[in-house]
Formats: C-alpha cells, structure tokens, sequence
C-alpha cells in the first residue's frame, strides 16, 4: 500500500503525515516500529515542534529512523517554534534562530524542509520575523516555511514583509472541530454556526494556495478525548462504521477520508503511534467519499445544514 501525494512548494509530499508529538514516550523498539510503518506506507512527512516533550520527540526520532545522509534524501521533515511554554510565545528574531539550531542539533540533521510558527504571537514585529526567515534560507537551514493556527489578517500581516511565501497553515480540524467549514455553509443564518471566528480562514488558504494541515484530525474540543468509539457520539460512530464498511476501510479510514474528501486538498497530521492505525489512515488515500457519504457524516456528528 502506498499513499498518494500532492505538492507543497517544490516539494513532494504524501497526502498524510506522521505527528511525532507522542514519539517520545515509545521504547526505542516501539519508536523505530512506527517510524518504519510510516516509510513502508510512504509516509516519509513528519511533523514535529520545539516544544513536543520539551525537545527530546526529536531526539527519539532521529534515533529511531536511524538519521544519515541517505536517509535524510528519503523524508521531509517540519518542526514548529515559538512557544515558550508557560511563559509567553516568541516570534523575537533571536527565539526563531536559536529554536531552529536546537530542532536541527536534535534531528541530527542540516536543514528543515519546512519551519512553521507555532501559535500567533501578539508582539510579533514582522520585519524582525523576515530577518530571521532570510537567514535561515540563505544559510539553507530552512527550505520552506509556514504558520500554524494563524488567521488571514495574520498571515498577511506577516506575508506583506516576509520574502519567502508561506505556503503550510496547520489548523485544528476534525469532524466535530469542523467550525471552519460550518461557517461557510451558514452564511447569513441566525446560528452559533454562522458565528465566524476565524476569518474565513479555509476559503484564504484555498485562494492562496496554503496547505492546510489538520492537527488532532480524531480529537473532540481541545484535546477532550478522541469520537472514535466515545459514546459521546453514537450516531457518528455507527455512520462511520457504515461508511467504512462501504469502501473497505475502517472508522478510523473512515475519519480520515472524510478529510481528504474536501476539496481544499488537507493533508492532515496523524499523530497515533500504533503501526495498524497508520496502515487503517494510508488506507484512506485511496478511496473517495461520495459527495451524499461525506454530507451524512457530517451531519452525524451533529453539524447542521441550513
């Protein structure tokens, strides 16, 4: 089984990646069992952040994968900066540099193929942010670069002074964290979900051209627990099954395909650790869920239509 791709800049990337957010806890065994399902898969995207287990998930994962030269050709990698955690985020020219050099000392590796600001800073200066993108792309220590959790207004505040364009916006999304598509089937409706908090901000990154990555893709509210199998969402769960059982998939597939049904080509980030889930999340590239198949589990998971 191989996952199929899509492009991010000049880069070639499959249509899901590996969160390495929890590889940290594994036994090496464990880790490197993982690590090599993803690349069986085809899964060589993996997505990591300065902060995951305070740094050591990068550790791990260069250990696990085994990091050299010739591996490094093999996989694209992405890590985040910018949170401090407890204390503030960072977007200081200094924090973005010294964050990179820390990311790079702990992959064992020379670059990053892609470097996202974590979560908005609300004193970033965005001159001082393109100092530091310049940098880190003329010394090629970054290839590519991009935000998380950001809004329109922020991105182009930010794009207006940086050169390089940023072309990755990593959102929370999931069937039932779907606000941003809500919003756009409930244009002018008297509702909680025609209530815009977030600028539009699907629509942008289609019009832009920003990949976006949806982060926690089997998660409910913030980090509340995951809806596959949660008796929270019984109706979800039993359209889930159905549609799996459908295309030859599992619910898990199931979720996943429902994402990359969208149009806006989501590449979502999946952070299990288990081998067998990865195997049940490539399975979904390559099926594609009917237009009345990907309504009803929407709806299942309680979203309204108009």
């Amino acid at each position: 089984m191989k996952v199929l791709y899509q492009n991010i800049e000049a880069l070639r990337v499959p249509r899901v990646a590996l969160g390495c957010m929890r590889i940290g806890g594994l036994e090496a065994g464990q880790a490197e069992a993982v690590v090599k399902t993803a690349l069986e898969l085809g899964i060589n995207f993996f997505d990591h952040a300065d902060i995951y287990g305070g740094g050591e998930c990068e550790t791990v994962f260069a250990r696990a994968i085994g990091m050299n030269s010739a591996v490094r050709e093999k996989i694209i990698l992405q890590s985040k900066c910018g949170i401090r955690p407890g204390v503030m985020f960072d977007f200081s020219k200094e924090h973005i540099l010294e964050a990179v050099d820390g990311s790079l000392q702990r992959l064992n590796t020379d670059y990053l193929d892609i470097l996202l600001l974590h979560r908005p800073d609300a004193l970033a200066e965005p001159d001082e942010v393109a100092e530091a993108f310049e940098r880190l792309s003329e010394s090629g220590k970054v290839r590519c670069f991009g935000v998380s959790n950001h809004n329109p207004m922020q991105i182009e505040l930010l794009q207006r002074s940086v050169r390089q364009r940023l072309a990755v916006n990593q959102l929370q999304l999931s069937i039932t964290n779907a606000t941003m598509i809500s919003t756009g089937l409930n244009v002018n409706m008297e509702n909680t979900a025609a209530v815009n908090r977030d600028g539009s901000v699907l629509d942008y990154c289609r019009l832009k051209d920003i990949t976006i990555q949806p982060w926690s893709p089997f998660q409910y509210g913030f980090f509340e627990g995951v809806f596959l199998g949660s008796p929270k969402y019984p109706a979800l769960n039993r359209k889930l099954e159905e549609i799996a059982a459908k295309y030859g998939i599992t619910p898990t597939g199931a979720a996943v395909a429902w994402l990359l049904r969208h149009p806006a080509r989501l590449q979502p980030v999946c952070g299990t650790m288990s081998p067998e889930r990865l195997r049940e999340i490539a399975a979904a590239t390559e099926v594609t869920l009917s237009r009345e198949d990907w309504y009803a589990v929407y709806q299942a998971a309680g979203n309204i239509l108009p």
